[in-house]
């Protein structure tokens, strides 16, 4: 991607605005980034209308994003552990990519892992990335750049390429391409982590699996108004794959490898080598 002429990128630094050029790379930009000396946030024009009604959606709740995941994920503990569990590296210190990084969850689980490592976080939310810039306040290997990264390159090359509950937003041929350009950003031998929602296979499997996380949600003690919102997103903003179908678009980006390492009825986890 570059900016167009009169287009500019705000690049947010220790409480300071300032404007990367027009015409700067986004892999330049971040380059810059990590030359600043506190937490920034850089932020891209969106391009993607639909995606822009996400990055609405999640900018509304993005103080309250963190609270809220055990009351609507099921078994979430399992759920991350088996993402952190797949993220493995030989190294103590790899670069890490987290896409759709929001308040920095996963991150924060894969720093406990790699304390070493350097991760660059990936959102279209710029308030849920603000919430992230306070968890790792102070750390200098931990960057942040929003933008639509259904339709953008990704900012440079990494050992581990990971992702939780954000690319199940993506039209499916968004998602293809998706994957193709993950595979691209790695180095070789790096990996490619998913922690997301799937849709079944069939249309009685698909009921099942909604009737059963209603049912958790619905037994969940978090305030009715805010757990009914966040079906109402589920139900509005997901364009969930089949696992299958992604799986298949993984090796077709060609991965290696690609398996399933923890599902739980819409949740899975899956993995592919470069």
């Amino acid at each position: 991607m570059q900016l167009g002429r009169d287009a500019a990128c705000l690049f947010r630094c220790m409480g300071s605005v300032g404007r990367i050029p027009a015409g700067t790379s986004l892999l330049k930009g971040v380059i810059l980034c990590f030359l600043c000396k506190g937490n920034g946030i850089m932020v891209w024009p969106f391009q993607h209308p639909f995606m822009e009604n996400v990055r609405e959606a999640f900018d509304a709740i993005a103080s309250g994003y963190d609270r809220q995941r055990r009351f609507v994920i099921p078994q979430m503990e399992e759920f991350y552990e088996a993402a952190v569990w797949a993220a493995a590296w030989p190294g103590e210190s790899p670069s890490i990519l987290d896409i759709g990084a929001g308040t920095g969850l996963l991150s924060a689980f894969l720093l406990e892992k790699y304390p070493r490592a350097t991760l660059t976080l990936l959102d279209i939310s710029e308030k849920m990335l603000e919430v992230a810039t306070e968890r790792f306040a102070g750390n200098p290997r931990v960057r942040f750049v929003a933008a639509d990264y259904s339709r953008e390159e990704l900012p440079g090359r990494y050992d581990l390429v990971c992702s939780a509950l954000s690319i199940h937003h993506l039209e499916h041929g968004d998602k293809r391409r998706l994957f193709r350009r993950i595979f691209e950003a790695l180095n070789s031998g790096g990996l490619f982590v998913n922690a997301d929602q799937a849709e079944a296979q069939s249309e009685w499997l698909s009921r099942r699996n909604i009737e059963y996380w209603d049912a958790f949600v619905s037994a969940s003690p978090f305030p009715r108004d805010e757990l009914r919102a966040a079906m109402t997103r589920r139900d509005t903003l997901d364009r969930n794959a089949t696992l299958l179908d992604q799986i298949s678009w993984l090796s077709e980006a060609g991965f290696s490898g690609v398996d399933v390492v923890y599902k739980n009825r819409t949740f899975c986890v899956f993995v592919g080598r470069r």
